[in-house]
């Protein structure tokens, strides 16, 4: 009689210690997928939770953002130029269940996806191009993960280009090109401004014909920006209207 009470007591124990291990607390950012027997029962969450031991089975999904890190890829360019090419991917879950259900592993796949997708988006530009406009295809390569992810119940947030790493004699070249392109601008400013400079003489040449005291008053001018240096020799202009009247005056007959 004893021995039955106690076997009562000891299954009841057993039956109440395998009910309390299907209580679960999830977390606010979580769900818990519920499969029974197999078959999609739904999401559960947050807070207190309850499995049935044996008969269901969760599968706990985290809701947050999650920050991916595509390694690099060896990407051949449309002018034929070989890059490595690392980008960032952000993404979250927003329909959990699909997420479990429709695919076996949503990051590693996610990321082989990204992989993929940027050596193609990539391989289609010009180097130019993707160093210049990283933005546009940020843009392009959030634009077809998300669609490819969305079965999944995945929403790609943002992609971002990391680094471009070019090879060591496209950096030597890329440098002689902007050295070169450096040097042209300077020449060309150079050039524009020795034009705008002869304008300026030109303009004053003709200013100064047509007012000769102009003329006087610029000799007078040089003279005294000349006194005040310590030289030995000093160069006196002067005018031709000047000499031309005392060559002829030292032509002229003399009266008697």
């Amino acid at each position: 009689m004893l021995g039955g009470a106690t076997s009562v007591v000891v299954f009841l124990l057993v039956v109440v210690g395998i009910g309390l291990t299907g209580i679960n607390v999830v977390r606010e950012y979580e769900r818990v997928v519920i499969l029974r027997l197999g078959r999609l029962v739904g999401t559960r969450g947050p807070g207190l939770v309850y499995v049935i031991p044996g008969i269901e089975r969760k599968y706990a999904v985290d809701l947050r953002t999650i920050t991916m890190d595509v390694a690099p890829q060896d990407v051949i360019t449309r002018d034929n130029v070989s890059v490595k090419v690392s980008a960032v991917l952000y993404f979250r879950v927003v329909e959990p269940s699909r997420a479990i259900v429709d695919v076996e592993n949503f990051v590693y796949a996610t990321s082989q996806l990204a992989q993929t997708t940027l050596r193609s988006v990539c391989g289609q530009a010009h180097l130019d191009e993707l160093l210049a406009e990283r933005e546009k295809f940020n843009e392009r390569l959030q634009e077809i993960l998300d669609a490819s992810t969305a079965p999944w119940g995945i929403k790609v947030m943002l992609v971002e280009i990391k680094n471009i790493d070019l090879p060591a004699e496209m950096q030597r070249a890329m440098a002689r090109q902007a050295e070169a392109e450096r040097i042209r601008r300077a020449r060309v400013i150079n050039a524009e401004g020795e034009f705008q400079a002869a304008a300026r003489l030109g303009e004053a040449a003709e200013v100064m014909e047509k007012q000769e005291v102009a003329i006087h008053l610029r000799v007078l001018q040089t003279l005294a920006q000349v006194g005040t240096e310590k030289n030995h020799t000093v160069i006196v202009p002067v005018p031709i209207d000047l000499l031309r009247s005392l060559l002829a005056s030292s032509t002229s007959p003399a009266k008697t």
